[in-house]
């Protein structure tokens, strides 16, 4: 569960960098697709080191 934890959270900070860049080129497509991204792994990065810890406990 740690190395699921590090690759989503990194691909939540990946999903914001590609909004910002759909709001500099416009592009309403990728804002929401980058947007609903940022919601599902971000969210589940963060409810998941909340209920479990980072090292989550055994």
């Amino acid at each position: 569960m740690n190395w699921l934890v590090v690759i989503f959270g990194l691909v939540g900070i990946l999903s914001v960098v590609g909004t910002v860049q759909g709001f500099k080129e416009r592009n309403v497509l990728s804002i929401i697709f980058n947007v609903a991204s940022v919601v599902v792994f971000g969210g589940f990065t963060i409810l998941t080191v909340i209920y479990q810890g980072y090292p989550p406990t055994l």
